[in-house]
C-alpha cells in the first residue's frame, strides 16, 4: 500500500479561472437580487402573507441538509474504522462547512432586515426551535473546525477520535434539529408529523454524498489526479441504500397521513390535486430525483459508468431540491385548518388554497448560495492541503494488489 500525501492544487489552469469566474459572477448577481429585493421590499418577490418561506428558503434548508450529509463520509471514517474513508475526511469536513455556510448566507440574506439577526443571536425563547438552531449551526461550525484540526496537526491528532465521534453526534443533532421545525409545526397540517426529523436525518445522507461525490470526481478530474474505482464505486453504491432510504420515509410519511381521516385533504392535495407541486413529487422528486438514479447506479450497463454516476448525483441534488419545495412551499400554499370540520369563508384566505411563483430574484440568490460554497471550496483546496495526491486503488485499499 503507498503512503498517502495531501496537496494543495496548483490553481493556474483555464479551468479553475473559468470555475472562479463563473461562481464570481453568480455571487454577483445574487448580491444584485438581494439588493433590488431589500431596496424594493419582498412584495416584488414571490412571497406573501400567506407563503411567508419562499424559494430562497428551498435553497437554504437544502444547502443545510447536504452540508450534514457531506459531513457523514469522515464520520464513517473515524467513527466507524473504516479505513478507505479516511483519506476523504478533510475533503468531507470542508465541504460540510462550506455548504453551511452557503445556506447560512442565503438566510441571512432572505431575512428582510439582515440586521435584524444581532436580535436572533441575543435574545433566545428556548421554546422555540429556532433559537436552538442558532446553538447548532454555531457549534457545528466549531466542532468541524477542531476536526479538521485534528487531522492537519500532528500535535493534537491524539483528539482525533473524540473530535470525530462529537461531530457525528452534533451532525445527527443539527439535522434533527432541522427536521424539528417542520414536526413542531402543528397548525401546518402537512409538516405536523415525528418522522420528519428522522426523515431529514436520511435525506441529508443522500443529498450530502451525493454532492460530495460531485465535488471529488470533478476535483480530480480537472486537477488530473488519479481516483481508483474502488473509492467510487463504494461511495455510489452508499449512495443507491440512503437514496432507497430516502424513498421509504417518503412512502411512510404519506402511508401513515392517509390511515388518518384528518390528513385526507392534505394528502390528495401533494398527492393528486396540488397541480405543479403533484408533478414535482411524481416527476421530479420520485422519478428523476430517486428511480431513475438508482436505476443508473445499479443497472449492470450503468453502474461502473462514471458518466453515469455524475448523472445520477445530479438528479438526486435535482430532486432534492424539489423534495425540500414540496415540503416547503406545498405545506404553506394548503390553507390552515384553523376550525377542524367547519366551513371557514372571510377576506383573509381562510380555506383558499393559496398560490406562489419563484421570481428570478428569488432563484438568482439561492443560487448564489451555492456558489459561495463552491467557491469556498474551491479557494481552500488551492490554499490547504485537503486533497490527497493521489486516490488510486493501492493507495485507499490495504487490500489492493
Amino acid at each position: 500500500m503507498k503512503k498517502l500525501h495531501y496537496q494543495e492544487i496548483e490553481g493556474n489552469s483555464s479551468k479553475f479561472f473559468l470555475l472562479v469566474g463563473i461562481l464570481g459572477c453568480i455571487i454577483l448577481f445574487a448580491l444584485g437580487a438581494t439588493y433590488y429585493m431589500e431596496h424594493h421590499g419582498h412584495h416584488v418577490t414571490g412571497m406573501t402573507n400567506q407563503v411567508v418561506w419562499g424559494m430562497p428558503h428551498v435553497f437554504a434548508i437544502f444547502l443545510i441538509i447536504c452540508a450534514s450529509g457531506a459531513l457523514n463520509i469522515a464520520s464513517i471514517g473515524t467513527v466507524f474504522g473504516k479505513s478507505m474513508y479516511k483519506p476523504l475526511a478533510r475533503l468531507s469536513c470542508l465541504l460540510a462547512l462550506a455548504l453551511l455556510a452557503g445556506g447560512l448566507a442565503v438566510l441571512v440574506l432572505d431575512l428582510g432586515r439582515p440586521d435584524r439577526l444581532i436580535v436572533a443571536m441575543t435574545y433566545y425563547n428556548f421554546k422555540s426551535i429556532f433559537a436552538w438552531n442558532i446553538y447548532l449551526y454555531t457549534g457545528f461550525f466549531a466542532i468541524v473546525i477542531v476536526y479538521i484540526w485534528t487531522m492537519m496537526d500532528r500535535t493534537v491528532s491524539k483528539y482525533y477520535k473524540i473530535a470525530g465521534t462529537t461531530a457525528f453526534i452534533w451532525r445527527l443533532a443539527l439535522t434533527t434539529g432541522t427536521g424539528s421545525i417542520f414536526g413542531f409545526l402543528v397548525a401546518r397540517q402537512a409538516y405536523d408529523a415525528a418522522i420528519m426529523a428522522p426523515m431529514f436525518i436520511v435525506m441529508s445522507f443522500s443529498f450530502g454524498l451525493a454532492a460530495f461525490l460531485l465535488v471529488l470526481m470533478f476535483s480530480y478530474q480537472w486537477t488530473e489526479r488519479e481516483l481508483g474505482d474502488k473509492v467510487v464505486i463504494r461511495l455510489k453504491n452508499l449512495l443507491g441504500v440512503f437514496v432507497a432510504g430516502v424513498m421509504y420515509f417518503v412512502i411512510a410519511k404519506h402511508l401513515t397521513n392517509l390511515y388518518a381521516t384528518e390528513h385526507h385533504a392534505v394528502e390528495a392535495f401533494i398527492l393528486s390535486d396540488g397541480g405543479m407541486i403533484t408533478k414535482l413529487f411524481w416527476i421530479v422528486q420520485l422519478g428523476l430525483g430517486s428511480i431513475l438514479p438508482l436505476i443508473l447506479l445499479y443497472s449492470p450497463k450503468t453502474a461502473n459508468s462514471r458518466n453515469a454516476i455524475i448523472s445520477a448525483c445530479s438528479l438526486i441534488l435535482v430532486g432534492g431540491i424539489a423534495q425540500v419545495y414540496v415540503i416547503l412551499i406545498g405545506g404553506q400554499l394548503f390553507p390552515l385548518q384553523l376550525f377542524p370540520g367547519m366551513e371557514v369563508s372571510s377576506s383573509f384566505f381562510d380555506g383558499v388554497v393559496n398560490t406562489y411563483s419563484p421570481t428570478p430574484a428569488e432563484i438568482l440568490l439561492g443560487l448564489g448560495g451555492i456558489a459561495l460554497s463552491l467557491i469556498i471550496v474551491t479557494f481552500a483546496v488551492k490554499f490547504l492541503k485537503f486533497l490527497p495526491v493521489s486516490l488510486a486503488d493501492d493507495v485507499v485499499d490495504p487490500h489492493h494488489s
